[in-house]
């Protein structure tokens, strides 16, 4: 035991003694070890973030749209011929027997939306639909209400609007039965949405107002009409996807051997789609990190056969004095290892704040998995074990008394 604490205490001799050197070596390993924990702890977080927002989705709800989200193998001209939904399809989803309740929906981005004395940004989301919307989307409104039927079968421009969007118009002041200007034409708030934050990541999801399809289509005119489902229960959410399915299938007069030309997102095709895309990250990451080990391991290779060629009479004395080649071997082999692992560790700091950072700047529940510590601690130790052999095993085999004689 002492033999090792003695061999630990002359590697990270050999560290201070050239600091400089010591850490342009590792450097290689430091950026491999700091790009597993970072990315990993995004990862990490973006997946606690997607599994807050499906939470609030609500798991008995998906959603028919034209598109998908990515165009996956289809092209644009592809895509660009796919039908659009209307009216009429909400009609019939909306009497398939698993279905409990069905919403239109449909949307323009950047926007301005001013008042008498102020003006947002033109970011500002629009987001229209029929009543049913709110409880389909699992939208909860904080102060005030929603748009009634009668109120969207008229046509009336009432407008719910997010929280970030009550600040900016109406700093201090209650928004509600204030008038708010969109395009030119005034809407009355008659409530406001409970906080929500980003969605999957994204932008946030306060900076919008929601208004009935009715009062948005004279406006926007037919962009792209999506509907919204609740199933009676989420014990046949899956007979619900199917019956939406078949009868979108039919209405749009497609063969058994023809592709959907739609598009069911739920909880469980998020996930999936999430997923798939956290592994390429991953892939990428890991490519990086073994390049990034690569070189390193290289470093700990040259620095070792430094180190060798500089403790050459060292070593001479040191196996004249009967130290056998198992103990010169062990000695510089562990003096890889424990330079390459003060690499990991220190890869392991950065990347552990740097995650955090990303938690206070971007708002992600950012937290780094313990198996991608494990994992960059342990590729650290094994780089040093690997190219920390050849230097051990030279000067395992000097010849002490040639070794003696070096200058």
């Amino acid at each position: 035991m002492m033999a090792f604490w003695d061999t630990i205490r002359l590697a990270f001799g050999t560290f201070v003694s050239n600091p400089l050197r010591s850490f342009l070596t590792l450097l290689g390993i430091v950026i491999g070890a700091t790009t597993v924990v970072t990315m990993m702890g995004l990862i990490q977080g973006l997946r606690n973030q997607v599994n807050e927002n499906l939470s609030e989705l609500g798991s008995d709800c998906f959603q028919v749209q034209r598109l998908p989200f990515g165009a996956g193998d289809l092209s644009l001209a592809e895509l660009s011929r796919r039908p659009r939904f209307n009216l009429d399809d909400l009609e019939a989803i909306r009497e398939q027997p698993s279905v409990l309740v069905a919403a239109a929906e449909d949307s323009f981005g950047g926007l301005k939306v001013s008042t008498s004395q102020r003006e947002s940004r033109a970011n500002v989301g629009v987001w229209s639909g029929t009543p049913e919307y709110f409880q389909t989307n699992s939208v909860t409104v904080q102060s005030g209400r929603a748009f009634t039927q009668t109120e969207y079968l008229d046509g009336r421009r009432v407008a719910v609007i997010g929280m970030d969007l009550a600040d900016t118009l109406f700093p201090g002041l209650e928004p509600l039965g204030q008038t708010i200007r969109l395009k030119g034409r005034n809407f009355e708030v008659i409530g406001t949405l409970k906080r929500r934050g980003g969605f999957l990541g994204g932008g946030s999801q306060d900076n919008q107002m929601m208004i009935p399809l009715s009062a948005f289509r004279p406006l926007f005119g037919f962009r792209d009409l999506r509907v919204s489902i609740q199933a009676r229960s989420t014990e046949v959410l899956q007979r619900a996807q199917d019956e939406v399915t078949v009868l979108m299938r039919r209405r749009h007069n497609l063969k058994p051997t023809e592709a959907d030309d739609f598009f069911i997102f739920s909880n469980e095709s998020t996930t999936k789609m999430f997923n798939s895309i956290s592994q390429v990250i991953s892939a990428a990451t890991f490519g990086v990190c073994v390049l990034s080990l690569l070189v390193g391991g290289i470093g700990i290779l040259n620095i070792m056969l430094v180190a060798v060629t500089e403790r050459t009479r060292e070593i001479g004395i040191r196996k004249a004095l009967g130290a056998k080649k198992r103990r010169i071997l062990a000695q510089f082999a562990l003096e890889a290892v424990v330079l390459s692992l003060a690499g990991g560790v220190l890869g392991v700091g950065l990347g552990m704040g740097l995650a955090h950072l990303a938690k206070w700047v971007m708002g992600l529940p950012t937290e780094v998995p313990m198996w991608a510590v494990a994992l960059s601690l342990a590729m650290s130790s094994g780089v040093g074990l690997g190219f920390g052999i050849y230097p051990a095993a030279r000067a395992a085999k000097l010849d002490p008394v040639e070794a003696m004689r070096t200058e």
